[in-house]
């Protein structure tokens, strides 16, 4: 049975799985099966020999992970994926946007785990574009998130410029500046 996750600000069907290491099993041993798999980030590095003529391979961080590490691997991926394992670990915003900017990633970028409706605007300012909300959570409740907000005040990866710098604001006349 295929996921519904949220792509491109929309709800759709997905046929990616989440590999996820059991109690027992290493990154160079774990059978990686058939089909469209994502894999932990150790994974990849362990088999990238053995996985890396598969293009239905794709890679998760996790929170403790630097996305420099998939660095000469990046352009084969058509999809990253970040892992949030609770809601108060932030560190995944900090991957996403070095993903984005510094690594110059421009393919589907997918938050997994605890992915709840309150983070999603603030996950797409950032680089997500995809996310795979909590299983136990209303994901037509959870697409709203991505629109909570009508303007962006900062810069981020979304929108380069802040609000200052976006408004137009009439001249000041001579009257108004003495």
């Amino acid at each position: 049975m295929m996921r519904e996750i949220i792509k491109d600000k929309a709800i759709v069907q997905d046929g990616w799985t989440v590999l996820r290491l059991a109690e027992g099993e290493t990154a160079d041993s774990v059978a990686v099966a058939p089909g469209q798999v994502i894999v932990p980030l150790p994974v990849w590095l362990a088999q990238r020999e053995r996985l890396a003529g598969r293009n239905d391979i794709a890679v998760w961080f996790a929170s403790d992970e630097q996305a420099r590490q998939l660095q000469g691997d990046i352009s084969r991926f058509s999809l990253l994926a970040v892992d949030f394992p609770k809601f108060a670990d932030g560190r995944g915003y900090s991957i996403a946007y070095n993903l984005r900017t510094r690594l110059a990633y421009n393919g589907e970028l997918r938050a997994i785990g605890d992915v709840l409706r309150d983070q999603l605007f603030y996950m797409q300012r950032v680089g997500f574009n995809s996310f795979a909300t909590r299983p136990d959570k209303n994901i037509h409740d959870a697409l709203k998130g991505l629109s909570d907000f009508s303007e962006k005040y900062q810069a981020a990866w979304d929108e380069k410029n802040p609000l200052f710098r976006r408004a137009q604001r009439p001249a000041k006349t001579t009257a108004e500046t003495a």
